[in-house]
């Protein structure tokens, strides 16, 4: 789809405007009902901002997709898991929440109709003397209907995120990470200052006895679907992303980090967590602004099935930032505060130091005692 800004005409605006209805978040014109006018632009903004995305007011591809899952109520249409194109949409967020309440399904509630949903669909079948197919049609919804929920005490996908933190130990020995260097559309000054960072925080994972992995190589660019593929693949423990922000007016700066989270609730608690640590440490070591930790939807991090957190280390069109992050010392400072946050992940408040304090030769030597 053409992407559509303000000003546009057409019946891909009607479309939009008749989700935004839908919302709640624009009053129905029948003079205006295929215009891109002020009123549609402030309903897309409020719509970006609740789902965690780029609120710009402009319907590109990401937003209209997001756009067109918020238009499926759950009901609307056979909800069926399908290997290469998962179904993805409110409907199936709704279904997600519904099992997991009923303790059936133990991922996170991000709307997407993958095998863990399929699985959780069959064995509510199963229990209840449905045809257990893992296809979500009137008989499925009608028994789910009739059940109503109930409430468990928490989240199955928050409680088996810690514990699997928990168990694996304080060492950092084994753990395995995904570095993702960079994103698309990047110059290559850009491109050269992040793959320099990604590989100065390999060189230190590896180092404290990680197992590190880089989401491509230097010539290919890869979209954040395949990345997260990739990570899947590999099985990482945790996936790091680094980039840099951009805006156009020149005084925008600071570092900012991101986990999953969206507006049904739920969230990535280690990935919250990690993005806490690492957004503490960069800003107690460096001089950047603090620009805090935020949840979005993003694919990369919503398609991740470990915890994954997105690094904005600086803007690169704040010429302040860009003269930092062309410093291989300040490259040197991120990579440790990053490797450092991974540690008191890690640690879970065990032995551990202010923040800001813990330097590299601190952590080899206490990697080194716990053996």
């Amino acid at each position: 789809m053409a992407t559509l800004r303000p000003g546009d005409r057409g019946s891909g605006v009607a479309e939009i405007r008749a989700i935004l209805v839908g919302q709640g978040l624009l009053a129905a014109s029948d003079q205006a009902d295929d215009l891109f006018d002020a009123a549609c632009e402030r309903a897309v903004r409020a719509f970006q901002q609740q789902r965690g995305l780029m609120a710009d007011g402009i319907v590109g591809r990401s937003t209209y997709a997001a756009l067109r899952e918020a238009s499926y109520r759950l009901g609307s249409r056979v909800l069926t898991y399908r290997l290469s194109a998962p179904m993805s949409g409110d409907d199936v967020a709704t279904l997600q929440g519904r099992l997991q309440n009923l303790g059936y399904y133990h991922g996170l509630v991000d709307g997407i109709f993958a095998e863990t949903t399929h699985d959780a669909v069959r064995l509510y079948q199963a229990e209840y003397g449905l045809t257990s197919d893992g296809i979500c049609g009137p008989a499925t919804l009608l028994s789910l209907n009739r059940l109503g929920s109930r409430v468990t005490g928490g989240s199955p996908h928050a409680i088996r995120q810690e514990e699997l933190v928990r168990s694996s130990g304080p060492q950092l020995t084994g753990k395995r990470i995904l570095i993702d260097p960079y994103g698309t559309d990047v110059d290559e000054a850009e491109k050269a200052i992040l793959w320099d960072l990604a590989a100065r925080l390999e060189g230190r994972m590896a180092a404290a006895g990680m197992t590190t992995s880089l989401s491509h190589d230097r010539t290919s660019s890869p979209s954040d679907d395949e990345k997260a593929r990739i990570a899947n693949m590999i099985d990482a423990d945790l996936m790091i992303s680094l980039r840099m922000g951009h805006y156009p007016n020149a005084q925008a700066h600071g570092a900012a980090s991101f986990y999953f989270g969206n507006h049904h609730g739920s969230y990535s608690t280690i990935g919250r967590h990690l993005a806490g640590y690492v957004q503490r440490e960069v800003v107690a070591r460096t001089p950047l602004l603090d620009c805090r930790v935020h949840e979005r939807t993003w694919n990369l991090l919503r398609l991740t099935r470990m915890p994954a957190v997105m690094l904005d280390v600086g803007y690169w069109t704040n010429p302040s930032d860009a003269r930092l992050l062309s410093s291989p010392e300040f490259r040197d400072t991120i990579a440790e505060a990053i490797l450092v946050a991974v540690k008191r992940l890690y640690l879970q408040g065990q032995n551990d130091r202010p923040t800001g304090t813990y330097t590299f030769a601190d952590l080899l030597e206490a990697e080194r005692l716990s053996y």
